[in-house]
């Protein structure tokens, strides 16, 4: 018999919770960033993990709790790539390449991400400033950035007077822009931002730019 505190899976078997909560996230990922937070479905989650609506409550609580979940996995994803970034064996120019590197490729391949994001932006952002957990994780991204940047003003190389949040947002923008606006960007201009044949020459490019950024020459300024 099932506890009073957990309800009766739907099989009459004992599930791994873990298993459990990581399939109802997985699920609930592509619902929410298809449909968004407010036309994402309890009902049709649980359908779809072969699971209940009760179950999905018992775990998470509610479907607020349950979104908060998804971003704090899909943040945990990209914070998880950056620590394990090693760039300390590069010089500045060929480590701050290989961070923006990064965030293009996880961007690209984790479309699902981009949405979550946008959603939580009409959203004011309150689920994020609601979990505890996504105030611990911040970004290890932004202490590479600092010490790629100190490195690279000692030796001269890297003259703009930029911090590493500035930096990053000038990154992330590039990488989230074109794949967030990739359709309407596409349809408006014929020109298709994530097309196979095209994806080294936007990669390089947001390194130049980066690199132009940091490296260019300030005497007549």
């Amino acid at each position: 018999m099932p506890s009073a505190e957990e309800p009766a899976r739907p099989n009459g078997r004992i599930r791994d919770a873990a298993r459990t909560r990581a399939e109802i996230i997985d699920v609930a990922t592509q619902e929410f960033a298809r449909t968004g937070y407010d036309g994402a479905r309890v009902d049709e989650i649980a359908a779809r993990t072969r699971t209940t609506k009760r179950m999905i409550y018992y775990y998470f609580g509610g479907k607020e709790q349950l979104f908060t979940a998804v971003l704090e996995r899909a943040y945990g994803g990209i914070r998880e790539a950056e620590q394990g970034l090693d760039v300390e064996h590069l010089d500045p120019v060929a480590a701050i390449r290989r961070l923006a590197e990064l965030t293009f490729d996880h961007h690209e391949a984790h479309p699902d991400f981009i949405r979550l994001v946008t959603i939580e932006n009409f959203h004011g952002a309150e689920h994020i400033a609601a979990s505890e957990k996504l105030g611990r994780i911040g970004s290890p991204a932004l202490d590479v950035i600092r010490r790629i940047l100190a490195s690279g003003r000692e030796s001269g190389l890297f003259t703009a007077d930029v911090d590493a949040v500035d930096l990053h947002a000038m990154i992330s923008s590039f990488c989230f822009f074109r794949v967030a606006n990739r359709h309407t960007f596409g349809t408006l201009f014929g020109r298709d931002l994530v097309a196979p044949g095209r994806r080294e020459h936007y990669r390089n490019m947001l390194g130049d730019m980066v690199i132009a950024y940091l490296t260019a020459d300030r005497s007549a300024d």
